[in-house]
């Protein structure tokens, strides 16, 4: 486990970026202490400082997981965020997605938003801004790139995209041989 160099903190940053915006700051400098990203296996860990200082008695070798999944790196180093880093992500939200309840299930299958499924969108959405998307009842479901600004939205027809599918809480079940 080591700390991230430069240009994986700025690959990582960008993307989280494009969920939370400016809110980054608030996921390192917290109330409750202080909290920082790791890299291990290529994949990004969440943690306080406490979990990583308990964290240095395991070795590299026997260390599966430490904090909290944020995503991981791909072999042509791009960043891939996971979905257990939703619970983090989903109150710093500056763009978000309600779904209908009769289209949950189509998106945890990990199929896109149709405009028939869309219940809200937050104003000003920009074409191709990655949004967070939620139940009705402010669930957080997984992640997704608007396909459509919140304008067009209002007047495409009801089988147009309007976000596209990235991943979802879905993943649990469909690929856990490939999380960890």
């Amino acid at each position: 486990m080591r700390p991230l160099t430069d240009e994986e903190t700025k690959t990582m940053f960008e993307k989280l970026s494009k969920y939370i915006g400016e809110n980054i700051k608030l996921l390192i400098d917290r109330p409750d202490g202080t909290y920082c990203f790791r890299l291990h296996n290529d994949r990004v860990y969440y943690m306080s400082d406490k979990i990583l200082k308990l964290a240095t008695n395991i070795s590299r070798d026997k260390l599966v997981s430490v904090g909290t999944c944020f995503g991981k790196f791909t072999k042509t180093q791009k960043f891939r965020l996971h979905t257990t880093a939703l619970d983090f992500l989903a109150p710093y939200a500056k763009f978000k997605v309600w779904v209908k309840p009769g289209s949950e299930q189509s998106f945890l299958y990990g199929n896109h938003i149709m405009k028939s499924g869309l219940g809200r969108i937050t104003e000003n959405t920009a074409q191709y801004q990655g949004v967070v998307v939620f139940s009705m009842a402010d669930v957080p479901l997984g992640f997704g790139v608007a396909a459509k600004t919140t304008q067009e939205c209002r007047k495409v027809d009801p089988m147009s995209i309007v976000v596209f599918h990235q991943a979802d809480i879905g993943e649990y079940i469909r690929s856990e041989d490939t999380l960890t």
